[in-house]
């Protein structure tokens, strides 16, 4: 490879080959074969640049130009404009929001400005099907250095001394899982990658697997070898193809180049990994629920203790750390405890990865460090709120979570902050909610997909959260009384202190935190049998504004109940108790002549 050649790169994440990203390598590849253009020019597929709202994305290098929502009749143009012509397409260019200044270098673009990449640092920098591109970065370099220079012992002291907690909602210390699994005897031990990401919205790991497969699979060589286990388990849900796919390659050229199996380095350590596939049930996320479905049990959780790491899989010690968690291990290893330690804050180290989304311009995943104010992901980072509309709520830690407001907003974001407001960390999932989300509707979703998840095993859990969407399906259409108010309170508070495990007890999260910060909103449900936001279809009646009206009919043409009446040029009216609140009258009268509640 000639190190003049320029590179494109296109993002291969599982927005952008949606948006045929893949085709887009195949178009390049095509138009240099056939200009003659290999020798000059070369494109290859990455992962996620994190900038999922402006894909699919290119990349220019070394010139560091940066084009956004590029599409198959662009690349044509990409190649003679830019690539030959060195004239770069304005049109395809990133522009700022607020200023509409067109930004071309991804590091002036304020979505990357206050980022920190560790765990997502080859992230649409590499093509995560080629190992030599990941070795090239200094891939499987901290194996190395574990296995010819190092002791176990001195393997975990550097995790632990990292301040590096689990990434996969817990915040666990991750250097004291991994010596809490090397202390009991046993002829095996396994590690566990948990790869079982079911919180609504959240993309984290799927991203990492998707973009820098490699470093996960080194990780778990090195935490193998930290604890004394020759076994690694990925446990995947079946609906992530692509990181599945790449995750095959990678193991299979991992093996190829003698960075798993026997004998690794000369060492005398060995170790494998293999791939199960999980069904997709969010309660799998929990340890001992993946680990009951990897042996082809139900996925259950069982009660603590005995803990995974004294009696996991099959009874033998097993230490189960998340994806992101785990693409952290090598950067410690190659930089030290120190520089890690240095990021953060004082009991939340290093850097978080969040996936951004909901009411907000620049959506897409983020990492950033530890300590990073809630303002600054939503407003720097984030470009604030679509279409001019107010900030409302922020919701963190998915369904385990809660709702954050704006009196909040300078929260630093780390484990002990997040819950000392009612919110968690959680996986890393970020939901941004504006004037027109009904947070009895917020609540309500989230206990839905609890009470779908729940794994039926404990009463609290399987009764407790159906009773409590019941509650909030009954208050949203307009049928709720104060009573309801004090039976969501008791249930939650029952369910989180006598559910088996984390599902349970933080299911009632999202509810108690809603009743807590937007207690008004219950009121005016109940007593007013109104949603102040507008979203709750059974309590939306629209009217007609009689100055307005000429009688064109087309609200009454379109009205799927037949609940507005009145003839040809004559003011109509709108039969409230009939009316469904669809909204298809509003929507297409063009004399502003109906009022929305």
């Amino acid at each position: 490879m000639s190190e003049h050649r320029k590179h494109v790169l296109v993002c291969g994440g599982t927005g952008c080959v949606s948006a045929e990203s893949l085709e887009m390598v195949t178009s390049f590849k095509k138009i240099f074969k056939k200009r003659d253009l290999d020798d000059q020019f070369m494109v290859l597929q990455t992962g996620c640049f994190g900038f999922c709202g402006q894909g699919p994305i290119i990349k220019i290098f070394p010139d560091d130009v940066f084009y956004v929502k590029v599409s198959l009749d662009d690349i044509d143009e990409i190649v003679t404009e830019h690539l030959i012509n060195d004239r770069p397409i304005e049109r395809l260019l990133y522009k700022d929001p607020e200023t509409s200044e067109t930004l071309p270098k991804q590091h002036d673009m304020g979505f990357y400005k206050k980022q920190e990449r560790i765990a997502l640092r080859n992230c649409g920098l590499i093509d995560p099907e080629n190992i030599l591109e990941y070795i090239a970065f200094n891939g499987y370099e901290a194996l190395g250095r574990v296995l010819t220079n190092m002791l176990p012992e001195d393997v975990i002291d550097i995790v632990k001394a990292s301040g590096l907690r689990g990434r996969g909602g817990g915040g666990f210390p991750t250097g004291l899982k991994w010596e809490l699994t090397r202390k009991p005897m046993a002829d095996q031990k396994y590690v566990f990658c948990n790869a079982d990401e079911g919180d609504p919205g959240a993309f984290m790991d799927r991203s990492i697997l998707e973009g820098d497969p490699h470093s996960v699979l080194e990780a778990m060589a090195i935490a193998g070898y930290a604890i004394g286990a020759s076994i690694g388990i990925i446990y995947i849900r079946a609906e992530y193809p692509l990181a599945i796919k790449r995750l095959e390659i990678a193991i299979k050229d991992a093996y190829a180049y003698g960075f798993l199996g026997k004998d690794l380095f000369e060492s005398g350590f060995s170790f494998d990994i293999y791939i199960k596939l999980g069904a997709g049930a969010f309660v799998c996320g929990e340890e001992t629920a993946l680990i009951h479905s990897v042996e082809g049990h139900r996925g259950e959780p069982t009660k603590k203790p005995p803990y995974p790491s004294v009696e996991g899989y099959y009874k033998k010690p097993t230490s189960v750390n998340n994806v992101e968690t785990f693409a952290n291990i090598p950067a410690i290893i190659l930089h030290g405890e120190e520089w890690y330690a240095d990021k953060g804050t004082e009991k939340s180290k290093g850097t978080k990865v969040f996936s951004l989304a909901g009411k907000v311009n620049n959506i897409g995943l983020i990492e950033v460090p530890m300590g990073t104010t809630l303002r600054e992901i939503i407003y720097d980072i984030g470009g604030g709120i679509t279409d001019g509309k107010e900030f409302k709520a922020v919701q963190t830690g998915g369904p385990s979570g809660g709702v954050i407001t704006v009196a909040d907003l300078d929260t630093p974001i780390d484990y002990e902050s997040l819950l000392a407001i009612g919110s968690m960390m959680g996986s890393g999932g970020m939901i941004v909610l504006d004037e027109n989300d009904c947070m009895i509707n917020i609540a309500k979703f989230y206990l839905e997909f609890i009470q779908d998840e729940s794994c039926g095993k404990c009463t609290p859990c399987r009764l407790g959260t159906k009773r409590m969407h019941e509650i909030l399906i009954k208050i949203s259409e307009g049928n709720g009384n104060m009573e309801d108010i004090d039976k969501l309170k008791t249930l939650g508070r029952m369910i989180k202190d006598s559910s088996l495990c984390g599902l349970g007890q933080s299911a009632p999260n999202p509810v108690l935190s809603t009743l807590k910060y937007f207690y008004d909103e219950y009121l005016a449900h109940i007593n007013e049998k109104r949603c102040p936001a507008g979203a709750c279809q059974a309590l939306l009646k629209y009217s007609v504004i009689a100055e307005n009206c000429v009688g064109c009919t087309a609200c009454k043409k379109v009205c799927p109940v037949n609940c507005i009446s009145g003839s040809p040029k004559n003011v109509h009216i709108i039969d409230e108790d009939a009316c469904i609140g669809c909204g298809a009258c509003y929507d297409v009268c063009r004399f502003n002549a109906i009022l929305k509640p």
